[in-house]
């Protein structure tokens, strides 16, 4: 493969979806308006569950590795077997975009045999987190914990929030068009549940169904993880049409999640955000935390559901405890991410 020659090109690499991400999308827009001769190539495949296809999909590696032979650039929001486990040529500059806003949880090499992590044999005979050039961080203090999930120095976080936050800070007039299609809900105050990937999510959820069923001017919306389908939909906790996690957390009220990254993608917004953690001791033993959230976040954990709702009927919020953890994970939160990354990444084809 290094004998095909490097193009004018940028190829995106995930296994987390089949389609472009937010972030991707976005940044893809940017650079084609700086700079429109480049081209960008998307090779997107998540890992399926069959034999046979897990076979057919280990030829769209060998498609992987020739798209990083003859690009300049690669951008990846996941691990990527074809850029850890290969050796490429040095004119290849790799950049790790990773798919979350920050880490409150313990991931990659930091979970690395926990009982919710991988295994130390496969890390090492797959290479994690191997080859990257640059590794995209939202913060200095957020860049500590990237360190160690990816196993590099200081030198090679770039800090630089992702695009996705351009589109947090965007008014896209999505509330007018959720209550057209929810009208019912016009009267109400919307509670979004955010929970992360664990196999208790259903045990939790219904702690907070319970609790949220005897308030009259809230309504629950339960929006699970997209890899997650123990949690059966509940129309009593669920809504008409179409939206993305971004577009329920603008008409939601309040925010509740766990040990999720889409906390710092709600503090970006300012609303309330809450915490429900009924299982913090399991979590932090067989997953392990980064961020000490009963710490920084000290009236918004709960590890009860009714001391929860309690505290959010009361209207009584610290705001100044959400801009201090706010600032402290996401340093930049202006409307210019997008175009900041895609200048860093047109250096890197130069």
């Amino acid at each position: 493969m290094k004998l095909f020659k490097a193009r004018n090109r940028i190829v995106y690499l995930s296994r987390q979806s089949n389609d472009k991400s937010m972030d991707m999308k976005l940044l893809e827009l940017e650079i084609k308006k700086e700079n429109p001769d480049i081209e960008q190539v998307f090779r997107l495949k998540m890992i399926p569950d069959s034999l046979a296809a897990q076979v057919k999909y280990c030829f769209s590696i060998i498609g992987d590795m020739y798209y990083l032979a003859t690009s300049r650039v690669a951008i990846l929001d996941t691990y990527s077997i074809a850029v850890s486990c290969l050796k490429h040529k040095k004119s290849l500059k790799v950049v790790q975009m990773w798919h979350a806003l920050g880490a409150i949880k313990k991931f990659g090499l930091q979970s690395v045999g926990a009982k919710e992590g991988r295994s130390e044999k496969i890390s090492n005979a797959m290479c994690m987190h191997k080859n990257y050039d640059y590794i995209l961080a939202p913060s200095r203090a957020a860049a500590r914990f990237y360190m160690e999930a990816f196993g590099y120095n200081a030198d090679r976080m770039k800090i630089c929030s992702l695009p996705r936050v351009d589109e947090i800070l965007s008014d896209n007039g999505v509330s007018e068009r959720f209550f057209r299609e929810n009208p019912a809900l016009s009267d109400k105050k919307i509670a979004l549940y955010l929970p992360t990937f664990r196999d208790r999510e259903p045990y939790v959820a219904q702690q907070l169904k319970v609790e949220f069923a005897q308030i009259e001017n809230y309504h629950l919306i339960v929006s699970t993880h997209p890899l997650f389908s123990k949690v059966k939909r509940d129309n009593d906790f669920f809504y008409n049409g179409n939206y993305s996690t971004i577009d329920l957390m603008k008409i939601a009220d309040i925010v509740i999640t766990d040990y999720s990254a889409c906390a710092f993608e709600a503090s970006v917004l300012m609303k309330p955000l809450y915490f429900f953690v009924p299982d913090y001791r399991e979590y932090s033993v067989e997953r392990g935390i980064n961020i000490d959230i009963k710490a920084e976040m000290p009236s918004a954990v709960f590890e009860n559901a009714q001391e929860l709702c309690r505290a959010m009927e009361s209207d009584k919020y610290d705001f100044n405890m959400l801009f201090a953890f706010k600032s402290k994970y996401i340093e930049n939160t202006k409307n210019n991410n997008t175009q900041i990354l895609a200048k860093f990444i047109l250096m890197q084809m130069q």
